[in-house]
């Protein structure tokens, strides 16, 4: 991809973005928390649950695009006023979607981490306007949109002079009826091929469908995924948003005891990989 002049793998050795003590791009990193905010007890009660499970960073939409108008659209500035006391109680940085470039200004003043949804990856002006606050910005694919497309976007807010963008398969739109969406897992190495940005994984939008987040989560991990960003409700069935996805504290817990082990056990084999055909390369030249 010639057209690529930052976003590129060719320009840089990995990107590590760091929001407070997280360093996304190292290790596996874990963003949970509700699809919208609804109250400050649902939202610090879901925060508390999410941080005792592992969690490292909490989610929650104060503005919410959705399929219909007549649909829940979010709290807005109490929201973002609700984040932010869940922060102070846990700890946790936040991320959340912006969607208008007019807010983005005063919406950095509330959130660690800027996320531009599905919808709005080709909204360029609004990318350009994150680009511009330095704030740490989670880019998610485009429903209908290639890799390219995507990694250019991506240029976008790099090309503004902030070099923090995480990028996040969220699923794209296929014949396929059965999931919300298709989840392209080879995403995952194909992006580390081409360029030095950390992707991390939304096993909850691409599948829309609790049975199969936790498998969908573990492949994630396997196919090399900086992180994932799940959604997790204290009581899904009184949820104003994707109720029918959101795993309970509970269920969130339980994934959370396989995750690590699992990406503890991957490292320890691919750096006794590594030392494995060092080794055999070094023989080879002794030969």
């Amino acid at each position: 991809m010639k057209n690529l002049k930052l976003a590129s793998r060719m320009i840089t050795g990995r990107t590590i973005v760091t929001v407070g003590d997280v360093k996304i791009g190292r290790g596996l990193v874990v963003i949970a928390g509700p699809c919208s905010v609804e109250s400050e007890e649902q939202t610090i009660e879901t925060a508390r649950a999410v941080k005792d499970a592992g969690a490292d960073m909490l989610r929650g939409g104060a503005f919410k695009p959705r399929t219909s108008p007549y649909s829940f659209q979010g709290m807005g500035l109490g929201g973002l006023k609700i984040l932010a006391r869940a922060r102070e109680e846990t700890g946790l940085p936040i991320v959340t979607e912006v969607i208008d470039p007019r807010d983005v200004s005063w919406v950095a003043e509330f959130a660690d981490v800027l996320q531009i949804g599905t919808r709005n990856m080709q909204n360029f002006s609004l990318l350009k306007e994150v680009g511009q606050t330095g704030r740490p910005v989670l880019l998610k694919r485009g429903m209908y949109s290639t890799l390219e497309e995507w990694l250019n976007c991506a240029e976008y807010i790099l090309s503004e002079g902030n070099p923090n963008v995480i990028l996040c398969e969220r699923g794209i739109r296929t014949f396929e009826k059965y999931t919300r969406n298709t989840l392209d897992l080879s995403a995952v190495p194909a992006i580390k091929e081409l360029t030095h940005l950390p992707i991390i994984i939304d096993p909850t939008h691409s599948t829309g469908r609790l049975s199969l987040i936790g498998s969908m989560s573990m492949a994630a991990v396997a196919a090399g995924t900086d992180g994932l960003i799940i959604e997790v409700h204290c009581n899904p069935q009184e949820a104003l948003c994707d109720a029918d996805q959101a795993l309970t504290p509970e269920n969130f817990s339980g994934l959370m005891r396989r995750l690590r082990p699992l990406k503890s056990f991957l490292e320890r084999e691919s750096a006794a990989t590594h030392v494995e055909d060092w080794s055999a390369a070094r023989c080879d030249n002794e030969t």
